[in-house]
């Protein structure tokens, strides 16, 4: 396990007029993880719906599930945004497309993996988004990026 600091990982607190804040857990693994952590920054920062109000550092951490791929990169990054709850979901999953993700199988090597950790205090159960997420409190690659991120 390494812990990694960047230009933009951690970057310090900025403030936000937009509403909802959201905790976005951040993964990948192939390719240069750390190059595409930052132009993600880059690119949600210079969205109108959101603002990257704070990041952690970088965690590189053994992938679990499926065992056989490189190991990770994780981060975490506190948002604020005007979208609701599923029009965030939806705009990271093109987030994650437009980065190159492809889902070939559960748990496989990625490009770039976006979780919503928590969104304001909600509590959702659907069949498309959990809130708060169901497993980050089992997860090192949310947790230590999570108490690393001041």
């Amino acid at each position: 396990m390494k812990i990694i600091k960047t230009a933009f990982f951690p970057a310090p607190i900025k403030k936000s007029s937009k509403k909802n804040r959201a905790l976005i857990g951040i993964g990948c693994n192939i390719g240069n993880c750390i190059r595409r952590f930052k132009k993600l920054y880059l690119f949600l920062n210079s969205h109108p719906k959101i603002d990257v109000i704070q990041t952690s550092i970088i965690y590189k951490n053994p992938p679990f599930g499926y065992l056989d791929q490189p190991w990770f990169y994780n981060s975490v990054m506190v948002v604020k945004t005007n979208f609701s709850p599923m029009e965030l979901l939806n705009f990271v999953l093109y987030v994650e497309k437009k980065f190159g993700r492809k889902r070939s199988f559960k748990n496989a090597p990625r490009t770039l993996d976006l979780d919503i950790i928590m969104y304001n205090n909600i509590k959702m159960n659907t069949k498309k988004l959990i809130l708060p997420h169901p497993h980050f409190k089992k997860r090192d690659s949310v947790l230590v990026p999570l108490a690393l991120k001041d």
